[in-house]
């Protein structure tokens, strides 16, 4: 009896959950679909009115083009500039600096392909994902092409800042370490240097206890329940690869056509092939939940530097707080419907004690503080397998002067999705953030350079 009212409880909540995410994937879909009708026909009816204004440049002030671009990197389900319209995963934060790109990486990709795709996105050419990689993966070596990076003069002397959303602040970690290993074939004098800045905007640094929550099983953080929402979000995205209906491609993307999983090249039985989970990147493990478990992010951090001569900021968001002692959700209205459900599991989840623990030390209490995605212990800085050079602060001029090689963070009272997709949810808090964040790149972040004395050779 116990046993079925158990179960009964599981399928209600896997029905919820499901019906709520889904509901809220239609919701984002047709309101950039309505702003693009509404774009497209407010372009055509005023189309006569429209009178061009020269502007006068002022040449006393620098160029654009003189300016080191920030990047924003998007996280998981995400997009970037060119899908789902006009609409901004951002919520339009890019409008508020003169130098800003967003890319569009494959929003469930692994965080190592993800990461190949922004190099290439940035430097121009064919993504190449690595011989070796490709190989034990399943998937085609090369991706899609490039014919002009979006910004091909990057180097040392050209370093970029980047500004990563929940899984987006780990690609730009893998990156970054990439570029330090020289990792990228063709480009033998890449270097950690090519990074100026990371700014994490609730980043996934150390994994989140919501991947079990979800599916992800807690004894290897690699393989899934066989019944679970990451079981139905991967028939669904199958179907949708495999479907290859090129409006619906163009519009979203979940990343995945290296797989080749259209029906024009795996046919019928290639179908059978991925939902029976022999092929696809769910048989090999190159997806991006994997990399968002404890043990999956320890693995990922164990090959990760903080180089000395980068500048690194982490905003950590919690919507928790304790009353008596137990962790509960900080209100009903401050967190999104979509997340309020897993703000409270989260904040009650207890680690299965028959399997072994992710790391040794591990305490539930350490992770009960949450945003509904990430557990606020996981955003603040990397902390596993070892610590890294961290500083903890509660205003951002805290800070000042920066020093590179320092993970300087900063609790805030926000869930996972605050400050993207709608901007007037956050109100003026969405715009304080991202003004701090470009003020911090443009006036406060500097790479010294060493100076020649007299009679020193250069």
């Amino acid at each position: 009896m116990i046993r079925w009212c158990i179960s009964s409880f599981q399928l209600a909540e896997l029905f919820i959950s499901s019906v709520v995410h889904l509901l809220y994937g239609f919701y984002v879909y047709s309101t950039a679909v309505a702003a693009d009708l509404s774009q497209a026909l407010s372009e055509c009816v005023f189309k006569s009115n429209v009178s061009l204004e020269v502007k006068k440049q002022d040449p006393s002030k620098s160029t654009v083009d003189d300016l080191p671009p920030i990047v924003l990197v998007h996280g998981i389900f995400g997009f970037g500039k060119g899908k789902f319209g006009s609409f901004s995963y951002f919520g339009g934060a890019e409008k508020k600096d003169e130098r800003v790109l967003v890319p569009d990486l494959g929003s469930l990709t692994s965080i190592y392909d993800r990461a190949r795709e922004l190099f290439y996105y940035l430097k121009g050419g064919r993504v190449d994902y690595g011989e070796q990689h490709s190989k034990a993966c399943g998937h085609s070596r090369f991706g899609r092409i490039y014919e002009q990076g979006h910004y091909p003069q990057w180097d040392e002397d050209h370093p970029i800042h980047f500004v990563g959303h929940s899984a987006g602040a780990q690609v730009v970690r893998v990156l970054q370490q990439m570029l330090a290993d020289k990792a990228f074939e063709g480009y033998e004098n890449t270097s950690e240097n090519w990074v100026l800045s990371i700014t994490a905007l609730s980043g996934a640094f150390n994994g989140t206890t919501r991947t079990y929550l979800d599916g992800m099983l807690p004894e290897d953080g690699q393989n899934m329940k066989p019944l679970c929402l990451l079981q139905l979000c991967r028939l669904g995205v199958i179907i949708y690869d495999w479907l290859d209906i090129p409006l619906l491609k163009a519009y979203y993307n979940f990343g995945f056509d290296h797989f080749n999983l259209s029906w024009r090249k795996v046919g019928l039985w290639g179908l059978v092939d991925c939902l029976l989970g022999n092929a696809g990147p769910w048989a090999t493990g190159d997806w991006i939940l994997p990399d968002l478990t404890i043990q999956g992010s320890i693995k990922l951090n164990s090959n990760l530097q903080t180089f000395p001569n980068t500048f690194y900021f982490s905003y950590a968001t919690k919507r928790t707080r304790k009353i008596l002692g137990v962790t509960v959700p900080s209100g009903i209205l401050g967190v999104h419907p979509m997340l309020f459900m897993r703000v409270l599991q989260m904040s009650l989840y207890r680690y299965p004690t028959d399997v072994p623990l992710p790391y040794k030390g591990y305490r539930d209490e350490d992770w009960q503080d949450n945003d509904g995605a990430l557990n606020t212990i996981s955003m603040t800085h990397p902390r596993l397998p070892i610590e890294h050079p961290s500083c903890s602060i509660v205003n951002d001029s805290d800070c000042q002067p920066l020093q590179p090689g320092i993970w300087y963070y900063k609790i805030v009272e926000a869930d996972h999705i605050l400050f993207i997709l709608n901007r007037e949810r956050a109100g003026v808090q969405f715009d304080l953030m991202y003004d701090n964040i470009f003020e911090r790149c443009r006036k406060h972040i500097f790479r010294k350079t060493s100076q020649t004395l007299p009679n020193e050779a250069p």
